[in-house]
């Protein structure tokens, strides 16, 4: 038998501060959103200003990235190639969903929303970054 860890409200805690402080320091209004291992939120946060849809786009971001075990840009460059089929995988394919590995083993994921897609992945790596 494995041992998994798993997030605790005080990890997601941080990581949503650390992701929030990016956000503010760029003068970004977003969405952040954080999963855990089975993809169930954890955590939903919109800034002042940010689109309303980022509120449902954010929590699916995190989700595509923790059930593929990747980040969500790696399936949208997929589409992006030509691999039209995947089009009909339950996945949102938007870059901005980054995963959380610890030891190896996919143990969430956040998904942020609201900006250029290569920053709301900046703003999830951020949030990462401060519990690994």
């Amino acid at each position: 038998m494995k041992t998994i860890k798993a997030l605790t409200l005080d990890d997601v805690k941080r990581i949503a501060a650390a992701a929030e402080a990016e956000a503010l320091r760029n003068g970004w209004a977003v969405t952040i959103a954080v999963c855990d291992a089975g993809g169930h939120a954890l955590w939903l946060q919109r800034l002042d200003g940010a689109p309303l849809s980022s509120s449902l786009i954010a929590p699916e971001k995190a989700r595509t990235s923790v059930m593929a075990g990747k980040p969500s840009k790696a399936l949208e460059d997929m589409i992006n190639g030509g691999r039209f089929a995947a089009l009909a995988m339950p996945v949102v394919p938007l870059e901005g969903g980054e995963p959380i590995v610890v030891d190896g083993v996919v143990i969430g994921a956040v998904g942020v929303s609201g900006v250029k897609a290569s920053d709301d992945a900046q703003i999830a790596r951020a949030g990462i970054a401060a519990i690994v």
